[in-house]
């Protein structure tokens, strides 16, 4: 082999390295990032469960859960600063009381995404978002977007539910492209949109101390 191309295949084998440890490093980031957001999840789940807890314990008391989330909101705000409001608190007591088994949170999912998710009370169309989230990695703003267009509702004016939940579970493979569709300008289009109730994606409005958000 020539020494110039001796150099070539030096500078080649290089830039893949580079390119590597770019991509290792960029990996690492990411799932660290990850790492942070679920915790953060975790975080709220936890403390769902006390409060929910706690409140079982004074159950005979009125208003003993309005008591004890106003009093720790207040002492976990002046101790964290941001991200422990009532509604926060609130919201907390009612992810746990949605998600009672700590193994079905989803490590894919952000606080942003389960607050909202939590608001759906059909249980079935809160599955059908909370997968279609994981699967096609939406980010909250997107989630938020696709319950708001309506997205089941409309999916289920030309398929069943069962075949709606079974390709959101992964159960089948669509058969028909209407299965999947998540363009809502059609659906608007017929003049449905009024229907839709604009929920706000709460988040804590300072970065915790503990938990990074």
């Amino acid at each position: 082999m020539k020494k110039n191309e001796a150099e070539l295949v030096k500078i080649e084998s290089i830039d893949t390295l580079y390119q590597d440890a770019c991509r290792i490093i960029e990996n690492a980031r990411s799932n660290a990032v990850r790492s942070v957001v679920f915790c953060r999840v975790q975080m709220y789940w936890n403390i769902g469960k006390r409060i929910f807890e706690e409140e079982q314990q004074g159950k005979e008391r009125a208003d003993y859960g309005k008591y004890i989330i106003k009093n720790l909101s207040k002492r976990l705000t002046s101790e964290y600063g941001g991200g422990f409001s009532v509604r926060q608190l609130e919201q907390s007591r009612q992810f746990y009381r949605t998600y009672p088994i700590a193994n079905t949170v989803r490590s894919q999912l952000n606080w942003s995404q389960y607050s909202r998710l939590i608001q759906i009370e059909d249980a079935d169309k809160r599955e059908y978002y909370e997968l279609e989230s994981v699967n096609n990695a939406w980010t909250a703003r997107e989630t938020e977007r696709q319950i708001n267009s309506m997205l089941y509702e409309r999916l289920l004016m030309s398929n069943d539910k069962e075949s709606v939940l079974a390709v959101a579970r992964k159960q089948r493979i669509p058969e028909d492209p209407a299965e999947v569709i998540k363009d809502p300008d059609g659906f608007l289009r017929r003049g449905l949109c009024g229907k839709v109730s604009t929920f706000p994606v709460l988040t804590p409005t300072r970065s915790l101390r503990a938990v990074s958000s």
